[in-house]
Order: structure tokens, then sequence, then C-alpha cells
């Protein structure tokens, strides 16, 4: 691969689209729908990264995703194994269908391996959500998008910052594009069957009197000190308003195993379907989470979010969005939390381009690239 947009134009391009986490299934769902509209061939992996069902089938249903043409089953395992097994496997997958790109998007294992696969053999890859940087370099998630940014073809970004940290960085402005937000597209054409969910109704939650919890960054739940630390300070705000967290499964994990199973006393709910989900947050007071995908998607809400991390790879959502980073400090997230109920919360805006047409943009650039017309 060069650093030139001089990529071969077949007569016919195909995709090779890859997911593997539920982040994954939001972002991917809208570009699949719009290579479709456009007749760009394409085939959907599904590395197994995310196999409990309530984490990947059930998004599949929810975004009206079609059904992988192939799932490599890769499941759970350190960083080391999924890599190398998303690796071992898709790379057969590749030299049987030899697609004429590779489309990975987000930052999980699967994105990495996926595009170290193609890269290796001289399929250009196409990076969704590209350049977004914490400056952790502890986060596993940091490595992904370094080395992803760095082998990839096409680099779409999501705001701003994005294009400045890839500049930074010496990647050639012409493979970069800012497009806006794929995770917004998905919200934005589903919002309207979110507000159908009945979810609220089962959980016996009044709208805009509740905070929805998301809590799985191992910098959260593998140190037993700091995960009952937050829980006791989540507690504490529960006897204040409803705190309803659907507990992610590698949460559960860490519960059991570095706190004997003694589970928080807020509402603890199963992983959510994505339109559940969705209306959890959109009618939400506001949202604690250490999520990056909802810092995202509580802005587009507005709703207001308080993340549990000392950094974001995210800056808009704080510089425009309705997001502060209140990291791990009891005394801070109970202010901020004060401040919510007091009527004093962030206000924000969406930022630009999270318009609902990133995945528009992104096609009209492989189109061109890869010389296809819709026939």
């Amino acid at each position: 691969m060069t650093d030139q947009l001089d990529i071969a134009r077949p007569e016919k391009a195909r995709i090779l689209a890859v997911a593997g986490a539920r982040p994954n299934f939001m972002k991917v769902a809208p570009l699949l729908r719009e290579f479709a509209r456009r007749e760009l061939p394409f085939d959907l992996v599904h590395t197994g990264q995310h196999y409990d069902n309530a984490m990947s089938d059930g998004f599949f249903r929810d975004l009206g995703i079609p059904e992988p043409d192939v799932n490599l089953g890769v499941g759970s395992g350190s960083h080391a194994a999924q890599t190398a097994e998303v690796l071992a496997r898709l790379e057969p997958i590749l030299v049987e269908r030899r697609p004429n790109a590779l489309v990975c998007v987000g930052d999980v294992n699967s994105t990495l391996a996926a595009a170290l696969a193609a890269v290796k053999l001289h399929i250009p890859v196409a990076h969704v959500e590209a350049g977004l940087r914490s400056g952790d370099r502890s986060m596993p998630e940091e490595i992904n998008r370094l080395m992803t940014d760095a082998i990839s073809h096409w680099l779409f970004t999501t705001e701003p910052a994005g294009n400045e940290n890839l500049a930074r960085e010496g990647v050639p402005p012409q493979r970069v594009h800012f497009v806006g937000n794929v995770m917004i597209d998905t919200l934005r054409a589903n919002l309207e069957r979110a507000r159908g969910s009945d979810v609220l109704e089962r959980l016996e939650l009044t709208a805009g009197e509740y905070a929805v919890l998301t809590l799985h960054r191992p910098s959260n739940v593998d140190d037993p000190a700091r995960l009952r630390q937050t829980f006791e300070v989540l507690e504490a705000i529960h006897r204040e308003v409803p705190v309803v967290f659907p507990v992610h499964p590698r949460t559960a994990t860490s519960i059991e195993r570095l706190l004997g199973g003694r589970h928080p006393a807020i509402q603890t709910v199963p992983p959510q379907g994505y339109l559940d989900f969705l209306r959890l947050m959109a009618d939400a007071r506001f949202v604690l989470t250490d999520s990056g995908g909802v810092q995202e998607e509580s802005t587009a809400l507005g709703v207001v979010c308080l993340t549990l991390r000392e950094n974001t790879e995210r800056p808009v959502t704080v510089t425009t969005g309705s997001n502060t980073i209140v990291g791990s400090d009891p005394e801070t997230i109970r202010l901020e939390v004060r401040k919510i109920l007091d009527g004093e919360g962030k206000r924000g805006r969406v930022p630009e381009l999270w318009d609902g047409n990133a995945a528009a943009r992104i096609a009209d650039v492989l189109c061109r690239d890869l010389g296809h017309v819709s026939e």
C-alpha cells in the first residue's frame, strides 16, 4: 500500500465489511444500507467477538442488519488471543473472496485484526471512526485505533479533532475524510421506533426521573477497590434518583470475582437491546458511563452525560456536546450529580455533520475511488 489514491478500479467493486462487537453493529448498519441502495456488492463478516445473544443477535434484529455471510465465531479470550483468532480465521475468507476494499469500524480487537489481515494481502482498508485519541495508551482501544489508522487507506473521521490528530501523525490529507458519525446515523434512523419501546413500563421507570449507568472498562471494573468505591457513590445517588444499570457481561464477571457477588444496591438489569437502551437513554435525567459510544449518543440526544473516566477520545462531546468528564473521584461525581438535580446540568448542541448522512458521505468516497456506478 502506498499513500497515493491510485488503487485499481475493478469492473465491479466488492466490499467486505467486518463487525464483531456491539458498537460495531450500530456503526456498520447504515453503511450496509447505503451500499445496498447504491448496488455496491458487499459481504458481511461477523467475527463473533461478542457472542452473547443480547450483545449480538439482538442488535442484528433491532437494526435490520442482514445475516452475516460469515461468522468467524472467535468468542472470548485475551486481547492477543482474540486478535490472533480473527487474523487466522479471516485470512482465508479474504483470499477466497478477494474484495476490492475492507471496511472496518471502531476500535475493538476485531477492527485491528481485520485491518492487519487485509493489508497483508494488499487489500486497501477503510477505517470508519478514524483519528480518535484519548492519549492513554494503557487503553487497549487506543492501541487498536493507532495501529488501524497507521495501515488504513481511507480514514473517515467523526469530528475535527480526528483530522487534527491524523495530521500530527503525518497521515497524508488526501486519505482523511471528515464525514460525521455513523453511530448517529443509526440513532436518528431508529429513534422513533425506540420511542415505541415499553422498557420504561417494564422496569417501572418514569421518563425524566431516573439515571442510566453503563460500566465496563478495565480501569473501572478490574480493580476491586475502585469498583467498590464507584458502587458506593452510585448507591448514594440511587437513594436520590433511581439508577438503572444494564450489566455488561464483563462487569458481571468482575462483580462475582472481585466483590464476592455482592450486587450494588441500584437497579440492575440484563443487557438491553438497541431499541430498549436507546429509549432508556433518550428519556433519562442523565447518564453515567465509561463508554465512548454512549458519550456520543447522549450528546446527540441532548441528555446530560457524566463520563466515569479521566479522559475521552471524543472531545467534541465535551467541547460542543452535553458530556462532562468526572473521573472516579466520589466527591466530583456527587457534585456534578447535585448540579443536574438542581437544574444546572450541562447544555450542549449536536456537533457538525452529526446529521444522519455520514454513511452516504463514506459511500460517496468509496464509490468514487473504486469506480463504482450504480446500475
